[in-house]
């Protein structure tokens, strides 16, 4: 269909949308005028300009405009200007509603290009479609996000995308538990799509229809669904209204989770047996299945064993895979960069990693150069590794001091320094013994070390793959020792130097 040919009805539906905005009041306004409250872009692509008349400065909310429309100017001052819209050509139809706002008053601006039709369409179809076209899509709740705005997740044969919110039988949002949705219901929806940061959504969706799962997980006999260390066995209790339960084990839960019974019946009982977990925490999600005249209905559950805290380096750390273990980790604080909420830098001799919402980091009164041993799972956001869920073990404060200052202090090892000067002479290139001054005071640092926890081969010739050479400005961390009179600062932590 050609636009030209449903321009009138479509004016009226939009003149209809207008009107009815509780802050417009159509066109007029009288902070701004539009020449039109819409916009019609032909779908070959093209421009559409309109007039503003404004008694003060005016801005369009630019977070508003999708990625396929042009809007020029956003902005302009008292008078009158000239707007101008354009969108390259398009095979489907698609829609925006943009915000102008003058002295604290909104004008709605409705922008459409081509026919708006809801298209059917399965999860890699609308995965690799446009965005802001609107899909109607039929899948499988496979998990419930948040239960408030409706945020889950649908799955068909063909892939997964992300449902981000879900109205209500009259149109409203935050009311989802009134739709009943369940995971393993069957579910068609209809919504625009968007991508946010990689994750293909549908949003505010329209319920069409919910086909209840003809199976159910009703309860599971361990509490919270976990498992100790030592093992044993969870069973999982079923509804089922289908032709029999199968169930799998998931291939990367095949060597330590085991099947060790099933039972019949509408209420069947599934009974697993896990291993002793020598590792740290892993988890599983089950899916079991059921058939009624040749059409597959699921259920799902999750349960975890705990396992030991894995002991890493921060190199290992964040080499792992991003789940549920539990890692230790320690280091100097590099760098801090969200004390309230707890966001800073850790870094060991093998490397740094990010450390994200640490709960209760501000009471501790860290600071950069402390030394902290943090538990947590390893995560990651878009390409920034991550420890979350983390907690503080130990807090070492390392207490900034001049040499003249360190020199007085008695020897203790448990007590540690930030220390720097002027690299004064290397007496040993290979493990980085050195003296650095600071006027007229001068300290031997009995070993030069990448960082925290480094041993063996992990100490040796650190200066010279770091560039470090004399006359640098050299700051370290240790503890005062004394050896046959002469005063060292031991332990050997490198924190920062400048040519």
């Amino acid at each position: 269909m050609k636009l030209k040919f449903f321009i009138p009805s479509l004016i009226a539906v939009l003149a209809m949308m207008v009107s009815c905005s509780d802050d417009n009041e159509a066109t007029y306004l009288d902070e701004v005028r539009v020449s039109s409250s819409y916009v019609a872009i032909d779908v070959n692509g093209g421009t559409t300009d309109i007039t503003v008349n404004a008694k003060y400065d005016w801005s369009i909310d630019t977070e508003k405009i999708p990625s396929w429309l042009t809007v020029s100017p956003t902005s302009g001052a008292a008078g009158e200007s000239r707007i101008s819209f354009s969108a390259d050509k398009t095979l489907d139809g698609r829609t925006a509603e943009l915000s102008l706002v003058c002295n604290g008053r909104t004008q709605h601006i409705n922008v459409i290009q081509g026919l708006s039709t809801v298209s059917p369409a399965t999860c890699a179809e609308v995965i690799a479609g446009p965005d802001s076209k609107t899909y109607r899509v039929t899948g499988t709740c496979t998990a419930i996000a948040n239960t408030t705005y409706g945020n889950w997740y649908l799955q068909d044969e063909t892939g997964q995308i992300y449902i981000y919110g879900t109205l209500d039988k009259k149109g409203a949002a935050k009311n989802f538990l009134s739709l009943g949705i369940e995971v393993g219901d069957i579910v068609t929806v209809e919504g625009p799509k968007t991508t946010y940061n990689g994750t293909v959504e549908l949003v505010d969706v329209t319920v069409v229809k919910i086909e209840k799962s003809l199976i159910k997980v009703d309860s599971l006999s361990v509490e919270n669904g976990t498992l100790p260390l030592e093992g044993g066995n969870i069973s999982a209790y079923l509804t089922c209204k289908g032709d029999g339960v199968n169930v799998e084990i998931p291939d990367e839960a095949k060597d330590w989770l085991s099947i060790v019974s099933i039972t019949g019946g509408a209420n069947p009982v599934v009974t697993f047996r896990a291993a002793p977990n020598a590792g740290g925490d892993r988890d599983v999600k089950i899916v079991f299945t059921t058939t009624q005249s040749g059409k597959e209905y699921t259920a799902e559950t999750s349960f975890k064993q705990l396992g030991a805290i894995v002991d890493a380096t921060i190199a290992d750390f964040n080499a792992a895979e991003v789940g549920n273990t539990q890692y230790r980790i320690k280091g100097v604080v590099s760098k801090i960069a969200n004390a309230s909420k707890g966001r800073f830098y850790l870094k060991d001799f093998s490397g740094e990693t990010y450390i994200y919402n640490l709960n209760g980091f501000e009471d501790l009164g860290v600071k950069e150069g402390d030394i902290l041993t943090v538990v947590g799972k390893r995560d990651q956001y878009n390409e920034t590794i991550e420890l979350t869920s983390g907690v503080v073990e130990d807090v070492i404060s390392v207490i900034p001091v001049t040499i003249a200052e360190f020199l007085t202090k008695p020897d203790d090892k448990n007590v540690y320094y930030m220390v720097s000067g002027t690299i004064d002479e290397i007496a040993n290139p290979t493990y980085g013994n050195l003296y650095i001054i600071d006027g007229s005071d001068r300290l031997y640092v009995y070993g030069c070390y990448p960082g925290y926890g480094a041993t063996g081969d992990a100490r040796k010739n650190f200066l010279a793959d770091a560039g470090i050479e004399v006359g640098d400005e050299l700051t370290m961390i240790g503890y005062k020792d004394t050896y046959n009179g002469t005063i060292e600062l031991c332990g050997g932590i490198y924190f920062a130097h400048q040519k």
